[in-house]
């Protein structure tokens, strides 16, 4: 094998590594096929010593140190430098050695290393691979929003609410005719064209007043008062021919002659102070509404007043009294939903007895007629005012719907027996065709009817008159 291709080769080119002489194998005996029975201890045979002047191993040979370190004649250049015999390009002329060098106007400038310019011939240069160290910019910090805080807890005690100044303006108000009239007119309406069919071209007989007598018990009116409206209306006329606006003058004057007893407007009394109303009625009749537009007349006629929300079952309903205390300039009392209804009228009265308040509304939970634990609650409330004042409460007011029908007959006999009811607020006849169980209420029980309301506004609710309504309910003018 040549001294080229011995394993080897190139250190001993680096190093001057010398002929290394290679042992002769030690040869290896086979093993007996058949040992001996006794163990013979054969001394071990170690290889032959290198020589110390030795350069190189059995494989690859050992480099010289001895003259590594100053025979550097071997090793290539590093990149970018030129090697041994090569010219250097970059290296300036004996001749222009010293001079003051500038650029050449007009020249072309030298592409960067690494790139082959604008020349293809030429190849590309070694790049400048040198690292450097590129400071992040600093991140500007994100503003963040304030957190919001906690909201306080209500308080259990009873609070008072005092209204801020409303500097709203007012609508155009309508007058109380038109706006009855309007509310009326589903009643007036369904009347009207049942009665212009039963007597237009045709001669007042018995099935005619029977019709008339059907129409008017669909009405609501009862059945008492549809019974004498009937007779009155066919009294010296059989066989004869009546109009239209003839059989609604006779409703008119029937109705009139009903209601005018039970027509009874409503008094404060001044030497009762505070003068205690207790609302009542129903789910759904009206009552919260009812005690703020309540709340707007009496304030007119020069009353102090005080709202109590005692439908401490339905947090809107004590949302809803704050609300009418402020658009009608009253303070509210009020605890969180749930609390006792006799212990908020017994603070209510104390607050209004101590502020010097003519006038205290209590508010108080819907309920059903029927329902004997509701209406033992209700009584509770009356014991508790009752200790305080035994003349309170002045006025028990019992909301009515009008949209119940019929069912207004029981609530007024239920509430009666366990509130003692004094008066009738009549309410949403706006939205019913059968208004007639007012008249129908006044034959039963002659309860005074202080208060009709026809719609959500603060006005919709005036006194009750007794021709007004009997005339608006047949449909004819106010006359």
């Amino acid at each position: 094998m040549s001294e080229d291709k011995r394993p080897g080769w190139l250190l001993r080119k680096m190093f001057g590594t010398k002929e290394e002489e290679r042992p002769a194998p030690v040869p290896v005996q086979p093993p007996d096929p058949k040992p001996a029975r006794k163990s013979v201890v054969e001394p071990v045979v170690e290889p032959a010593a290198l020589p110390v002047d030795s350069p190189a191993s059995l494989s690859e040979g050992q480099p010289d140190f001895a003259t590594a370190a100053t025979d550097v004649s071997h090793v290539p250049p590093p990149p970018g430098e030129p090697g041994e015999g090569t010219p250097d390009k970059n290296a300036i002329p004996d001749e222009l050695e010293g001079a003051d060098l500038q650029p050449v106007e007009g020249a072309k400038e030298r592409p960067p290393a690494g790139t082959a310019g604008d020349d293809p011939a030429r190849g590309a240069e070694p790049a400048d691979t040198t690292s450097q160290a590129f400071a992040p910019e600093p991140a500007q910090a994100v503003p963040r929003a304030p957190l919001p805080e906690p909201e306080p807890e209500p308080e259990v005690s009873t609070q008072i609410f005092m209204p801020e100044p409303d500097g709203a303006s007012e609508e155009p108000k309508r007058g109380w005719w038109s706006r009855l009239t309007g509310g009326m007119k589903r009643t007036s309406s369904a009347l009207t064209e049942r009665v212009t069919g039963l007597f237009t071209k045709r001669k007042l007989d018995a099935d005619t007043l029977e019709e008339l007598e059907d129409a008017l018990i669909q009405a609501d009116f009862g059945i008492e008062t549809a019974t004498r409206i009937s007779e009155a209306v066919g009294k010296g006329r059989y066989e004869k021919g009546i109009s239209p606006d003839a059989v609604r003058e006779i409703l008119a004057a029937e109705v009139e002659r009903a209601l005018t007893p039970v027509a009874i407007p409503f008094r404060i009394d001044a030497s009762k102070k505070p003068f205690v109303i207790l609302m009542i009625g129903v789910n759904g009749a009206g009552k919260t509404t009812t005690i703020g537009k309540l709340a707007l007349k009496l304030k007119a006629e020069g009353h102090s007043l005080m709202l109590a929300a005692g439908d401490t079952f339905r947090a809107a309903a004590i949302e809803q009294l704050k609300v009418w205390g402020q658009r009608t300039q009253t303070p509210v009392i009020a605890r969180a939903q749930g609390a006792d209804a006799a212990g908020l009228a017994f603070d209510a009265y104390e607050a209004a007895k101590a502020q010097g308040t003519d006038v205290l509304l209590i508010d108080t939970a819907g309920r059903l007629q029927n329902k004997a634990g509701l209406m033992a609650e209700l009584e509770k409330i009356l014991r508790v005012i009752r200790k305080i004042d035994p003349q309170a409460p002045h006025a028990v007011l019992l909301v009515l719907d009008a949209t119940v029908g019929q069912n207004a007959l029981s609530q007024v006999e239920l509430f009666s027996k366990a509130a003692n009811v004094t008066g009738l607020v009549m309410t949403k006849l706006d939205g019913t065709a059968r208004g007639g169980i007012l008249v129908a209420l006044a034959a039963k029980f002659g309860l005074p009817v202080h208060f009709i309301g026809v719609g959500e506004g603060v006005e919709d609710l005036e006194p009750f008159a007794a021709r007004d309504f009997a005339r608006a309910i047949a449909g004819l003018d106010a006359g």
